[in-house]
């Protein structure tokens, strides 16, 4: 459907969600009434384009049969066996689906409910193992700044946000971050590579300044999510890293919430770069593809071997290892292999990466364009020479989240730390869309980036 809604937005409601966070008085969003493949479609009967899968969840898109047959089945036959009581046909099957996909060296999978549960569990298992194998000095977790993780205490506390850390700064027992390598904006006399280099460095100067024999882990996404826009840093940054961490006996874990499931061309973004395989990985979103809440750590076999003999991991959750959602992971992972959408993800993610590149090209606010698959996201200026942004009281995420609803986009943005480090726009569309829906897309967001390039014209703003 190519016409373009004219949403008119609800009420905000006092007894949903969006209380907690929208002011008294402004509109709700959009009220869900269905959808169905890359569709979105309000009570309005207005239709939306899912352009960003949500939060970068609904890899399969909406309203899949296969998955919903499974999950009634489910449902009906056992929707709830506690773990430590019970094993399920559906949890064995998704973790052998796993450790299949995920390769050599990644094992074992331990299922929770969500990306931040995965970070929370990953670091728990390191420091677990670092002190079964008698490793108690190491403790500290390195990430990158910035960098995001999850929203649980020990997940922020190794994200590099500075204004979480200003707001809940005194629960988190924060650690050293280095700097995340950029390739857009620059430190002055470097290159994309030298810089990536310069960021490697400094992961090897942190873990001397603190010790090696204290470092436990270092953790960062291989493509970057909502803390650095896709960011995609040069090859050798990867092969430095994982040189780096195996000399000093650092634990290198990958977060690949976002960026594992397919979503970037191939099952996980670490399949990339063969030389620089990570220790642990942790995944959610795709792997449910948003039918049901799932987080994973994928570990080594010799690992949990250990701790399992060392009287067991000391964490678990209420619904982990849920079968219900083990039974929408295996049905998940099953549609995603049989119809290679990792392949189709690499295919429609170069054809959207071609407009992107197109639109930057002639628009006065797209500044760089950048991600792998269908894991992109576009980064917004006031000025392409200087790179100067937008104003930050424009808040232009947000103006362009509802400038896309005007035109029949849902997009995803999110500021971290204040957009210190930039604004930018998630384009990042379930990986089953086809060609003629890249180009729709694409044509919508055009529309979209036009539009508010003439109200900031208008405000004298570029």
């Amino acid at each position: 459907m190519d016409d373009s809604p004219t949403p008119t937005l609800p009420p905000r409601s006092d007894a949903g969600i969006q209380s907690f966070f929208l002011p008294p008085g402004t509109p709700g969003r959009p009220r869900i009434a269905r959808a169905e493949g890359i569709w979105l479609e309000d009570t309005a009967g207005n239709r939306y384009l899912d352009a960003s899968s949500g939060p970068v969840a609904s890899n399969l898109g909406h309203g899949n049969a296969r998955v919903l047959d499974a999950l009634v089945a489910q449902a009906r036959a056992a929707a709830f066996a506690f773990p430590m009581q019970f094993e399920s046909a559906a949890n064995l099957e998704l973790g052998q689906r796993l450790a299949r996909l995920c390769g050599p060296g990644l094992d074992r999978a331990f299922l929770v409910s969500g990306g931040s549960e995965a970070t929370e569990t990953a670091i728990k298992f390191c420091r677990q193992h670092a002190v079964v194998t008698g490793q108690g000095s190491r403790w500290k977790v390195l990430s990158r700044e910035p960098s995001y993780h999850g929203n649980t205490l020990g997940a922020l506390a190794v994200s590099g946000d500075a204004h979480a850390h200003e707001v809940f700064g005194p629960l988190l027992r924060a650690v050293d971050r280095v700097p995340a390598p950029f390739t857009y904006r620059l430190p002055a006399n470097h290159t994309p590579e030298s810089h990536a280099r310069a960021c490697a460095a400094a992961l090897e100067e942190a873990i001397l300044r603190e010790g090696p024999e204290t470092v436990l882990a270092f953790i960062f996404e291989p493509v970057g999510g909502l803390a650095t826009g896709a960011l995609v840093a040069p090859d050798v940054y990867y092969r430095m890293v994982r040189d780096i961490c195996t000399r000093h006996g650092v634990i290198l874990i990958y977060d690949e919430v976002m960026s594992g499931a397919g979503r970037t061309g191939r099952f996980l973004a670490a399949d990339h770069w063969p030389d620089a395989r990570p220790d642990l990985v942790t995944l959610a979103k795709g792997v449910t593809a948003g039918y049901t809440p799932m987080g994973v750590m994928m570990a080594p076999a010799a690992m949990a071997d250990t701790l399992a003999r060392a009287g067991g991991f000391m964490q678990g959750f209420t619904y982990f290892a849920n079968p219900l959602s083990c039974a929408v992971g295996c049905a998940v992972l099953a549609e995603m292999e049989e119809r290679d959408l990792p392949g189709n993800a690499d295919r429609m993610g170069r054809r959207l990466r071609a407009r992107l590149e197109a639109l930057r090209d002639r628009s006065p606010i797209v500044g760089d364009v950048r991600g792998l698959g269908l894991l992109m996201a576009i980064e917004m200026v006031a000025d392409k020479d200087s790179k100067a942004m937008i104003p930050l009281e424009r808040m232009a995420p947000y103006r362009l989240q509802a400038l896309g609803l005007k035109h029949g986009l849902a997009l995803y943005c999110r500021r971290t730390n204040r957009g210190t480090y930039g604004d930018w726009v998630m384009v990042s569309p379930p990986l089953v869309v086809t060609a003629d829906e890249v180009d729709l897309l694409a044509d919508r967001l055009d529309r979209v980036i036009d539009d508010y390039a003439d109200e900031l014209a208008a405000d004298g703003v570029i």
